[in-house]
């Protein structure tokens, strides 16, 4: 029983890392509308996150973006061999603060604080993938000075260092059937705060043309080292009361890097495209490793991400100094090969449609209005890696159908 029990809690760690893998492309409310493109696009303050080398390209002296969005994301489960059923809908608000100021024609200092990671799933208490996630809760707050250098009129360079703050939160079943005395599941949670790491974000900016931008940004790996986090028990039966007393863990919790390439022509004077490609080096998952205290075996759990391509489009139409009209698309590749996929992030292939707008109540203030439709592909998948009774590669799988809803809000001033 002690190994069973060993072997279940080296799964349920396993997860939080999974789910420190799960990206949320809402970073501001002018470029969501374009399909999150922004590389090679100037549009307000939001630039400091797509490409800092743009900040100094902005108009006007002072400029700050702020937003927040309203995340709505249902998945629902179905495996019809054993007539399963389960579905969860979760909500998040992911935000963005970007304010920037020119301290010489040449120079611009900023700040970016956003969060490009995060993720939310609650599925019902002792579901029949309960052995694998009941919940998880995962934050990731970014934190970045910028500054961005023009070196001529067309050409600049931009980047700082990045300083992260998060969190994760996991709740999972020990195993598929182990109880207390009065038949209540056994489960664990492991709880890890304040987590800080740093990482740099570069990039450069070139515009040919007076109607032609290019651009390149590039995002470091960054590490979450997860030290003394909380593992904690729950009714758990008599005899094991005293061999798994509550204890601590680490655990190393990678975020990928990102490369983003893309340009953008003004074809007129009240049209705007753009377009972006982006991949993330998700292979920093290959594994995750996780050590427990009180003499517990460490774990390595196979992940075995691949990287992953992003495709985007966008476009803005001003028919007027009032009003701003935007829309795109976007193709967003999922990181999880066949036989990896879990609960905990429901994630596969997914085609993004946006749309927004912004309304000019003063030529210094605007508010800006944004949506998501995201809708993954249904998806037939499985996890094959569970060990349980000391067998490995115990399966669980069925059809996961998913979609995301995000309405987003922002203001945006400049001087």
């Amino acid at each position: 029983m002690r190994k069973l029990l060993s072997l279940a809690m080296m799964a349920c760690a396993a997860t939080s890392a999974f789910a420190g893998g799960y990206r949320v492309s809402l970073q501001g409310q002018k470029q969501l509308g374009m399909g999150h493109t922004g590389v090679a696009v100037v549009n307000s303050a939001e630039v400091l996150f797509f490409n800092p080398a743009g900040a100094v390209f902005l108009k006007d002296r002072f400029n700050v973006s702020v937003g927040a969005n309203a995340l709505f994301a249902r998945t629902k489960f179905q495996n019809e061999e054993y007539n399963w059923k389960a579905s969860t809908s979760n909500t998040g608000t992911p935000f963005s603060l970007y304010a920037s100021y020119k301290v010489l024609d040449c120079v611009a200092l900023g700040v970016a604080v956003y969060t490009p990671y995060g993720s939310a799933v609650s599925w019902d208490k002792d579901w029949v993938g309960s052995h694998l996630v009941n919940n998880i809760d995962l934050e990731a707050i970014y934190i970045q000075p910028i500054a961005s250098i023009k070196v001529n009129d067309k050409f600049s360079v931009g980047g700082g260092p990045i300083y992260v703050t998060g969190g994760v939160e996991l709740n999972r079943n020990l195993t598929r059937s182990l109880t207390d005395e009065q038949g209540n599941r056994s489960d664990i949670t492991i709880k890890a705060q304040n987590v800080t790491a740093w990482g740099w974000s570069a990039g450069f900016m070139f515009n040919p043309t007076e109607k032609i931008r290019l651009g390149v940004n590039y995002r470091s790996e960054i590490t979450m080292k997860a030290r003394g986090g909380d593992a904690t028990f729950h009714d758990l039966p008599a005899f094991a009361q005293g061999i798994y007393t509550n204890t601590t863990f680490n655990a190393n919790l990678p975020l990928p890097a990102e490369l983003t390439a893309g340009f953008s022509v003004q074809l007129t004077d009240k049209w705007l495209v753009a377009f972006d490609y982006n991949r993330a080096f998700w292979n920093v998952y290959k594994s995750l490793n996780v050590d427990f205290a009180s003499g517990i075996p460490s774990s390595v759990n196979p992940r075995n991400y691949h990287d992953a391509s992003t495709f985007r489009v966008g476009t803005q139409f001003k028919p007027n100094d009032k009003i701003a009209l935007r829309a795109g698309w976007y193709y967003d590749e999922s990181p999880v090969q066949k036989g990896y996929f879990a609960p905990e992030t429901p994630r596969n292939d997914s085609m993004g449609f946006t749309g927004g707008f912004t309304y000019q109540f003063a030529p210094k203030f605007g508010v800006d209005v944004s949506f998501l439709y995201l809708r993954f592909a249904e998806t037939k998948a499985s996890y094959d890696h569970y060990t349980e009774d000391g067998n490995p590669n115990v399966s669980f799988g069925g059809t996961y159908k998913n979609v995301v809803f995000s309405p987003g809000v922002g203001l945006t001033y400049s001087f």
